[in-house]
């Protein structure tokens, strides 16, 4: 940077003497200057004592002021030089020579920050790197104290290695007290201010999350998210509007990426991430990495096995078969693989493998067709590549019923050796196994698994009738009451049986499938249903988890955890999560489903209503689907499109549980209080009790029809049952305001605020 001096080398907008190569302040010998600024004017320097090379920094007088703000910087700088912390430049010395005070500090030789972006937008991974690097150095200085109130990309030097390093601690406070000139202030810190530095109030930690969230936005975008042609065009800015969008300038940038710049830039405080611990663990969690090559991706469809037997009554067989190549396959690190709920979504489908592939973003499709005639079987499959219309490989399988696991691990390492993937030890062995070693037992466990997705009881009791019939065959087995326990768990899940003995059932198959196999994936699935049905979302989390680190790609393991995350108010960390989902569920409704709440967990409404449209759509018929698009929709205030897929739930399923949810609802947006009353049945209120999101649902609508100390109870329900989302529940939920002034409900977040803040992940 450039600096303007007169004759006597004094410069004429910094009111103080330039340094010229070879001149000595008190141990350091002048090299040459590296640049100027509303601070100062930074030189690199010889320690003539330690030997080595510095940068100095001089401040202008006008900056330190009198001799109390000089003294009071001096001992913020102190503090500032004791951080030792590799993000964080590294201060030797601040002294006084020739009346002139300045700061000793570690010679990087590199660009800045701001410097580098000027090039264009950065990498997705070397952007979250980066910003990962500065929320460390931010975390340490934030452990002792120390806000630097300054953070912006030319702030940030990086090394040769790549390493960021923080400048200017303790710099910002004291400009900030100082009535600074046009000439003392510049553009770029404007843009990088908080709402309330803006306004000139007290700043603590959290507008340091600001501007890094700014430098984040920068680095992605090569753009500044808050503009204008003048510092008060930028504040407005700042104040009043929002950020365009990251992905309006590329394509590559993944939904969670979105959310943690978005909540870093929450202009309310309260709403913005609360430490910097929150936002670093975010930024580390973050798929970024994973998804900035998708092109290079390996991933299949498994189209639902046709059944061509003679008496078209072999669905559940040919069904099974599919299901269990998406197991083997799943179990392949390398290769995405669609779940069988958005596979099964595509039985008797007549899109041809080019469209399939390109809807759900798959490489290759694999179809094929079972003709089972007594106990003889005919086997075919065919490896396509979708975007060729190409086979790479197409096989026919003869043999009896007992051959059925021989040829189901055949395809699946046909598969492997045509996508040419290099299997592991552990997943070479997994492909192997037989979770039921006996063909009849195994029908019966297809069985049981095509009626349990029924959701009705008549479909629940032949689904234990046919797994009780498995367990007679092969005796103990682990897959098998996994099974029984899920239906039991189902039937209190459903509202179909809300039996405290049921509940009882699904633990003592829980313990059995552990006994058989302690690191049982299906085993922690169902102790995690259980626990957070019980109120426990803790535990769940921690038994959802480990169902997922034994399968990762588990869709229901998935789908459950987010919802835990959502509900105690982690919805960051439950973005990554769904967006999995989405990734190998794409068709099933409840994924986008679990995108919409999580932003309607966040307050904003009007971004939950495209992924929960799109929910509905894909089963407009199924009244679990209708309700929660219309409690979006009443969220965004369109009660006439909310009130009508109501009513259609009562005309067409009028018994069902939401059904009867979403009439109470209904009832109780419009005002009427005898009607919404009297529409809270028995069954209503033992099956919303169990469940956190129900008993919330139900508070919501006691609240709007002004019953205070019901609502309370309900909110106290899911609260207990792990409702724990703070920002949510103390500001965001609209329904939720006619008991936000009752001293009891001020009680209840200050427990919710708590548990929220402490509830681990």
């Amino acid at each position: 940077m450039s600096s303007e001096s007169d004759d006597n080398g004094l410069d004429k907008t910094q009111s103080f003497r330039i340094l010229t190569h070879g001149t000595v302040i008190s141990h350091y010998k002048i090299i040459k200057k590296l640049g100027s600024g509303g601070m100062g004017v930074v030189y690199k320097a010889q320690d003539t004592k330690l030997k080595r090379i510095v940068a100095l920094k001089f401040l202008t007088p006008q900056i330190l002021g009198g001799e109390e703000e000089k003294a009071r910087f001096v001992n913020e700088a102190q503090a500032a030089a004791a951080l030792d912390h590799s993000n964080i430049c590294t201060v030797h010395e601040i002294d006084e020579a020739d009346g002139q005070t300045f700061i000793a500090m570690a010679y990087i030789d590199g660009p800045n920050l701001k410097e580098k972006i000027q090039a264009g937008p950065l990498k997705l991974d070397e952007a979250l790197d980066i910003a990962i690097q500065i929320a460390c150095g931010l975390q340490a200085a934030h452990e002792q104290g120390i806000v630097h109130r300054d953070i912006k990309s030319a702030n940030i030097m990086l090394t040769e290695k790549g390493q960021a390093k923080i400048m200017d601690f303790g710099l910002a406070k004291l400009a900030r007290g100082t009535q600074l000139t046009k000439t003392g202030t510049t553009m770029g810190t404007v843009a990088y201010m908080s709402p309330e530095q803006t306004r000139g109030k007290e700043v603590d930690h959290r507008t340091d999350i600001w501007s890094l969230g700014v430098v984040l936005y920068e680095m992605v975008t090569g753009q500044m998210p808050f503009k204008g042609d003048y510092e008060q065009a930028v504040m407005y800015s700042i104040l009043n509007e929002n950020p365009e969008s990251l992905t309006s300038f590329r394509t590559d940038i993944p939904n969670y990426l979105e959310q943690v710049v978005s909540k870093a830039l929450e202009k309310n405080q309260i709403r913005r991430y609360q430490n910097i611990q929150e936002l670093l663990q975010d930024l580390k969690m973050s798929p970024v990495s994973s998804l900035t090559s998708p092109q290079q991706e390996k991933s299949i469809v498994v189209l639902p096995f046709v059944d061509i037997s003679p008496s078209k009554d072999n669905e559940y067989f040919s069904d099974g078969l599919t299901e269990e190549i998406i197991t083997d396959l799943s179990k392949i690190h390398t290769l995405r693989v669609i779940s069988r709920t958005s596979a099964m979504r595509l039985k008797g489908t007549e899109k041809d493998v080019n469209r399939i592939g390109k809807e759900l973003n798959v490489r290759y499709v694999l179809e094929g067709s079972v003709r089972k005639a007594g106990n003889d079987l005919r086997i075919t499959a065919q490896l396509i590549d979708a975007t060729t219309d190409s086979h790479l490989w197409a096989e026919r399988y003869s043999g009896t019923l007992e051959d059925v696991f021989d040829i189901q691990e055949k395809v699946s390492r046909s598969i492997v050796d045509a996508l040419k993937l290099k299997l592991s030890p552990e997943e070479d062995q997994r492909i192997a196994q037989r979770p039921i070693d006996n063909v009849h037992a195994y029908e019966c466990y297809l069985r049981a698994r095509q009626e349990i997705f029924r959701f009705t009881e008549d479909a629940l009791e032949r689904a234990l009738q046919y797994l009780q019939n498995g367990l007679d065959i092969v005796g103990e087995n682990a897959l098998l009451y996994a099974g029984m326990g899920y239906v039991y768990w189902q039937y209190v899940n459903s509202g179909i049986e809300v039996k405290e003995e049921y509940l009882q059932k699904a633990e003592e198959y829980a313990k059995k499938v552990f006994e058989l196999e302690p690191e049982s994936s299906h085993g922690h699935l169902l102790l995690g249903l259980l626990q957070l049905i019980r109120g426990n979302p803790q535990q769940s989390v921690s038994h959802l988890k480990r169902a997922l680190a034994i399968d990762p790609n588990d869709p229901d393991a998935l789908f459950w955890l987010s919802l835990v995350y959502g509900y105690a108010g982690k919805t960051l960390v439950a973005v990554p999560l769904v967006e999995s989902l989405l990734r190998i569920d794409p068709l099933a409704p409840f994924s986008h489903f679990r995108t919409g709440l999580l932003h309607l967990m966040e307050g904003r409404f009007n971004l939950a209503l495209e992924p929960c449209h799109k929910g509905y759509q894909m089963d407009p018929e199924n009244p679990a689907c209708r309700t929660v698009y219309a409690w979006i929709l009443a969220y965004n205030q369109r009660l006439k499109e909310a009130y009508s897929l109501f009513d259609q739930n009562v005309k067409e399923t009028p018994q069902h549980f939401f059904t009867r949810l979403g009439l109470f609802f209904k009832y109780a947006l419009q005002g009427k209080k005898t009607e919404a009353l009297q529409s809270v049945t028995p069954e209503l209120q033992i099956t919303g009790r169990r469940d956190l999101e129900y008993s919330w649902i139900i508070a919501t609508c006691y609240a709007l029809l002004d019953e205070k100390e019901k609502s309370l109870d309900w909110l106290e329900n899911a609260v207990n049952r792990g409702f724990i989302n703070y920002p949510f529940l103390s500001e965001y939920d609209l329904f939720l305001e006619n008991i936000r002034g009752e001293e009891r409900f001020k009680q209840l977040m200050e427990r919710v605020k708590y548990e929220w803040e402490h509830f681990e992940v």
